[in-house]
Parts: structure tokens; sequence; C-alpha cells
């Protein structure tokens, strides 16, 4: 089995904190729990953390930065960048230009996360092993031009540290001592980037592999109602991979998308704008005609079978 893996193809930093953090979450935090108990205070700290980071990579990272599908303020800027970076998936820079190639060669060779090499390799894989050298940013030449993102960009991990790590352990610290400290870093802090991670990797993973092609049958993307839940609403991916400019991803009032429903919100108090949506009339003309499309495939299979 062991003879298989590459090693000399390992991303050694990037696999080490990965399983790192993985395996801290599956030890350490059972036995800090066991020995002092799990406090509200820590349950609490979780849930601000994993939808402050959480939220930073959809709304900030994906539809912000990588698809342009609206603008924002600084301060939203700044948040998602410095939250964002709390996520430990590398600057919003190097994020976006990987997710962009994503779509440009998406189930091809060129896609980063490329569903078809297997489950495993489009949710982890390709991160634990870099088998091409890194991408050229040549297709985030307008992201460079950000002095924000250039700055994350360059201090990204001491951001993504003091933010994931030390900020959940100071605010246990003051709430009540050492006990408490380790508690939020343990917690709040490294638990709670191994869920965020996961959750993001989905994405890229089954939300190429469970759900609907309700829009478009070009590409593995597909529509999940479950994977919404998991992804802060990404989960309708084959909408999004039709129609990535759009700002939302669930286009239907009952569909489960919370990032549209933050960045609609923000509009309203003057921090987003420009908002990018599809017209409606082309959302159900992409849905027509991938529908006409799956109720003639059985019988175009019939035909090339005889």
């Amino acid at each position: 089995m062991f003879r298989r893996i590459p090693f000399d193809q390992v991303n050694w930093p990037t696999s080490s904190f990965l399983i790192g953090t993985f395996l801290m979450s599956l030890t350490l935090v059972p036995v800090y729990i066991w020995r002092f108990g799990l406090e509200w205070f820590h349950i609490a700290l979780f849930l601000v953390m994993f939808f402050a980071v959480g939220f930073s990579i959809t709304l900030g990272y994906h539809r912000l930065y990588s698809h342009l599908t609206f603008q924002a303020h600084w301060t939203v800027r700044l948040f998602t960048l410095i939250f964002g970076a709390a996520a430990f998936e590398n600057s919003v820079l190097l994020w976006a230009c990987e997710h962009r190639a994503h779509h440009k060669h998406v189930d091809h060779e060129d896609d980063p996360y490329n569903i078809r090499e297997g489950l495993f390799q489009a949710h982890v894989g390709w991160l634990l092993f870099k088998l091409k050298p890194k991408p050229p940013f040549d297709n985030v030449v307008d992201l460079q031009k950000d002095p924000l993102v250039m700055w994350q960009h360059r201090y990204v991990h001491w951001i993504g540290a003091s933010v994931a790590f030390v900020l959940p352990a100071a605010i246990g610290y003051a709430w009540g001592g050492w006990t408490t400290a380790l508690g939020a870093f343990l917690i709040a802090g490294v638990a709670r980037v191994v869920v965020v991670q996961h959750c993001t990797f989905c994405i890229n993973s089954l939300c190429h592999y469970i759900g609907k092609q309700t829009y478009s049958r070009k590409c593995s993307a597909r529509d999940s109602w479950l994977m919404s839940i998991v992804t802060f609403g990404e989960g309708y991916h084959n909408y999004h991979h039709e129609f990535p400019y759009d700002y939302r991803n669930g286009v239907k009032p009952w569909q489960f998308d919370p990032t549209k429903w933050i960045i609609w919100t923000l509009s309203k108090v003057g921090l987003t704008n420009k908002l990018r949506r599809v017209p409606a009339d082309t959302i159900l003309r992409a849905e027509f005609a991938a529908s006409s499309a799956r109720s003639n495939a059985p019988a175009m299979e019939v035909e090339n079978a005889s």
C-alpha cells in the first residue's frame, strides 16, 4: 500500500498541516473534553469562528474575488481577507487563480481538482500531492492590482495563524484562564479549521458527484440541497458552473443559499453593490434545454445501440 505513494511528490508542508490538524481533532479535542468538559463558551466561539471564516470563503474568496459577482466596501473585503486566511486554504490570489482554472478547464487535465481523477483526488488529494508546478497567476492580473489582496498574499500564513489560533486562545484566556484558552485553541481553532476546510473541499468533490444537472450537462457539476447545507449555499453547483457571474447559487426562493442572503443584506446597508444576476428568462431557457436533453438521452442511446 505505502509503496504506491509517490513520497517524492508529496507536498509536505500542506500534507503535514492537513493531516496534523485532522489527527489533533480526533485525539486531543476528545481528550480535552473528557478531562475538562465542554462549556457553552467553547461551542459559541466555535460557531462564531466557523461562520466568520466559512462565509469569508464563500462570499469573499469565491463570489467576490474569484468571480467578481458583486462589489464590496473595503471593510467587507478586508474582513473576508483576514478571516478567509484563517481557513488555511492559501491566499485569495492563489485560491482564485486555481478556481478560475477549474472553471476554464473543468473535468479536464488542467482542472486543479478534476473529479474525473477520483473523489479523493478532487476532495483533498490534489493538495496532498502537488504533481504540477504552481500556476503563473496570469488569470488573476486584476486581483494583483488590489493592494489589500497583495498584502494578504504576502502575510497570509501569519494572518491565518493569528486569527485561527491566537485569537480564540486569547479570548478563551480572557474568559476563563489557561484551561479555557486551551479548549478554545483546540475547539474553535484546530477543530474549526478542519471542519471549514472539509466543507470547502466538498464543493470541489461532492458537488461534482451528488445531485442533479438542472441547467447544463456540459460538465460534472451538480445541484444538491444537501450539499448546499454543508457548503454555505454553494451546493447548487450546476447552476454556478452554467452562470458563474451570478452572485447567487440558489436562485429559487426555497433554495438554501445563506451566502446570497448575506450579500443581498449587505447591499441594503451600502456595503455591497452592483450585484450581478442572470435574467430569469435566461435561467428558464437553460433549465428547459437541460430537461429536454435528459428526456432525449434514453431515446438517443437506444437509437445509437441499434
